[in-house]
């Protein structure tokens, strides 16, 4: 069986890559909804339809588990997907807002994400619940996804983009910077070229993970460590259903693995 993980785009991968490190004798299937891409900026319906439509697909692939690697995904749909689907395990990311009010250290606390996921309830309420001393800001930054999948992770239109997106902003007040949407790990080197030194960069990945550990566990659907790693480890990629085996493609894949490999140092 699989623990299928997916996204609207390459987003999600940063978060198949801490899978692959945490349970590396388990099989995974990513599924990019590249047809769809961004969610952030469609409608709650129309992104409650691309999920629904996802999680059939990792039905019928014997899925064990789905993982939402989407903060924009898990903000819309994740409750009404647990209703329909109550016997298939969902998690769902969120962003990584409580340790960050947690560790801020007298400063303030921002929260970069899609625009759908800055306006979703589910965000409003998780920092409504944390922020009791109003320290939390939320920044739009829709743009970092499309650059992102055309592969444009450092360049002076990446550079001069967050730099206008943050000039209204003192960032010497800020402690930490939450990445509230997976798609944003990719520009980590950025972040921190642009950032004070000392700003915390968290996002949601690792949390997620230890959460899908939990929850298989609880149902003793996880493999066991002591299994042969050998076995695991194995991921079969899709682009909106359809499966990724040509060379580019899957060269492609390596290159954002290796991408990620290098931001998992910079946080």
């Amino acid at each position: 069986m699989y623990i299928g993980i997916f996204d609207s785009g390459i987003g999600g991968m940063t978060l198949l890559h801490q899978a692959l490190v945490l349970l590396p004798q388990e099989n995974f299937i990513f599924y990019a909804d590249t047809d769809h891409v961004p969610y952030g900026t469609k409608s709650r319906e129309q992104v409650v339809s691309y999920v629904d439509e996802v999680i059939r697909f990792m039905i019928a692939q014997n899925c064990k588990a789905v993982v939402i690697a989407c903060n924009t995904a898990t903000a819309a749909a994740a409750e009404q997907m647990r209703s329909k689907y109550k016997e298939l395990p969902i998690i769902g990311i969120e962003p990584a807002v409580k340790p960050a009010v947690a560790e801020r250290d007298g400063k303030r606390v921002m929260v970069v994400a899609t625009p759908l996921t800055v306006h979703e309830k589910r965000l409003q309420k998780l920092v409504e619940r944390v922020d009791d001393e109003h320290v939390v800001d939320l920044l739009e930054l829709p743009g970092l996804v499309e650059f992102a999948e055309r592969g444009e992770f450092e360049s002076e239109h990446v550079t001069a983009y967050l730099q206008e997106k943050f000039a209204g902003y003192a960032l010497e007040q800020y402690g930490e910077l939450v990445l509230g949407c997976t798609h944003f790990n990719y520009f980590k080197d950025t972040f921190r070229t642009l950032l004070p030194q000392g700003i915390h960069i968290l996002d949601g990945t690792l949390g997620t993970v230890r959460q899908l550990m939990r929850v298989l566990a609880s149902k003793e659907a996880l493999v066991p460590q002591t299994a042969d790693e050998a076995a695991g480890g194995k991921v079969r990629y899709f682009a909106s259903g359809r499966e990724i085996l040509d060379a580019d493609g899957l060269e492609r894949i390596n290159k954002l693995h290796e991408r990620l490999e290098k931001m998992s140092v910079l946080s």
